[in-house]
């Protein structure tokens, strides 16, 4: 039995869409490189075209795999409407200790994280660091140059 996996509404229908663009588009223009590839003919040892499109055609349908499994688990952050203490779901505004500068964390499940876009894992150290806690709390996250404190300064 696979793990659950927590999304926001948004990142479901992101994983939605993507799925539905592998295997509606992507699967078909795979499909047909493999066509071409087959139709040029030689040694297919040497062909590279046929071997690149295998490739991507093994890409494509480990990706779809992954993702169906992700959305046969998948369960819906939703908005509990409690700010008073950081849970999944959570938009969390930080600032390190000794700084002055805000940045601001959307925590969501392992699926959805990303980190570019403000988005992190509720299992990443620093997602398991500001669970629980409540405004003005200080976390520290073991980070590979050594340990952080972060203070929490707003929960939405």
């Amino acid at each position: 039995m696979s793990e659950v996996q927590y999304l926001t509404p948004e990142g479901l229908k992101n994983l939605e869409a993507r799925l539905k663009h592998l295997t509606e588009v992507r699967r078909a223009e795979v499909a047909e490189r493999l066509r071409r590839a087959l139709e040029e003919g030689g040694d297919l040892s040497e062909n590279a075209e046929y071997e690149d499109a295998k490739n991507e055609q093994a890409f494509v349908e480990g990706e779809i795999l992954r993702l169906e499994s992700i959305l046969s688990t998948a369960q819906i952050i939703e908005a509990t409407g409690s700010k008073d203490v950081v849970s999944l779901g959570s938009v969390v505004t930080v600032t390190e200790k000794g700084t002055k500068e805000k940045e601001v964390y959307h925590l969501v499940g392992s699926a959805e994280a990303n980190p570019r876009e403000g988005k992190i894992s509720s299992e990443s150290p620093l997602g398991k660091a500001l669970m629980g806690a409540r405004v003005g709390d200080q976390v520290v996250v073991n980070a590979p140059d050594g340990q952080i404190t972060f203070i929490i300064k707003a929960i939405a």
